[in-house]
């Protein structure tokens, strides 16, 4: 159990909330999808679909953010069972980042065993250029320095260990296979791979900050995906990321540029077409049964 129910929710709670979907369709989805700002289409992909208003779902979490749409659907994905989130949850919304992450805890317990998380995100890479699609392959956690992590506060090892490790949190052989069907698929010119860094927002960054994290060696910077990673990670989910680079960081003081929202959701719809096709690909040459992978 959770120390304190306003913060987090007990397995019970989560078993419960996965046995109330499970009971509302047949779909048994091995492949959880999370869709970033703008990039909510990869859902409408789900062939024979049952949706779910995240209001309607018993101790879900409602999205506030504009681009988010607020539902978890149900299908196949090229014969795929899937389920896939339009709509997450940020820190900078108000939520305990328990809640943010506790649909990972239901994939789980739905019977996913590989989720992919898509998110808007600045670049901090000189060499990335807006629209460019990068395969996450490492995170760094600012939130998490000051006490911040999904997985504070009692352990239950139903869900998993007290310290998992989170040096192998982003699958290899997945980003490789990203790699390859980028590749196929004519992707090469846009298709890059580096580390994320989460903040909490919802301010965008300052330019003293946008210079700290390059320097720290971050490629993009956003405001999610981390904390579910950890959590996906934690209950024993292989994990595959991509950052959408919807804008440039700015780093100099002379520049008259500005990181606004409406360019994140427009740089999506742009690049929309390419990351569901890239996704869509994935899922239908992965292996499955192998979760720990």
């Amino acid at each position: 159990m959770f120390p304190d129910s306003s913060t987090g929710y007990s397995f019970e709670d989560c078993k419960a909330t996965a046995d109330w979907l499970l009971a509302q369709t047949s779909v048994r989805p091995v492949v959880g999808i999370v869709c970033g700002s703008g990039m909510g289409g990869l859902a409408d992909m789900l062939k024979d679909q049952v949706a779910f208003n995240y209001k309607d779902i018993p101790n879900f979490p409602q999205s506030t953010v504009h681009g988010h749409a607020g539902r978890l659907v149900f299908g196949t994905l090229k014969g795929r069972p899937c389920v896939c989130m339009q709509g997450r949850f940020h820190l900078y919304e108000g939520y305990a980042i328990q809640k943010i992450t506790l649909p990972m805890r239901i994939f789980s317990l739905l019977g996913v065993e590989t989720v992919m998380l898509t998110n808007a995100a600045g670049g901090l890479n000189q060499d990335f250029k807006v629209g460019d699609i990068m395969i996450m392959k490492d995170h760094i956690n600012m939130p998490g320095f000051a006490g911040s992590n999904p997985l504070a506060g009692v352990n239950d090892d139903r869900f998993g260990v007290r310290f998992p490790c989170m040096s192998d949190a982003y699958n290899r052989e997945l980003q490789q296979l990203a790699v390859d069907v980028g590749q196929e698929l004519g992707y090469g010119d846009f298709l890059r791979e580096g580390v994320y860094c989460v903040l909490g927002g919802p301010s965008f960054e300052t330019i003293a900050e946008c210079r700290m994290l390059h320097k720290l060696g971050a490629d993009a910077v956003g405001m999610s995906t981390a904390h579910e990673v950890i959590a996906a990670r934690h209950c024993g989910m292989r994990v595959f990321a991509l950052s959408l680079i919807t804008n440039r960081a700015v780093m100099d003081y002379d520049s008259e540029e500005k990181a606004n929202h409406e360019e994140v959701l427009e740089t999506g719809q742009h690049r929309a077409i390419q990351l569901e096709k890239l996704i869509s690909t994935m899922v239908t040459r992965m292996e499955y049964n192998n979760t720990n992978a």
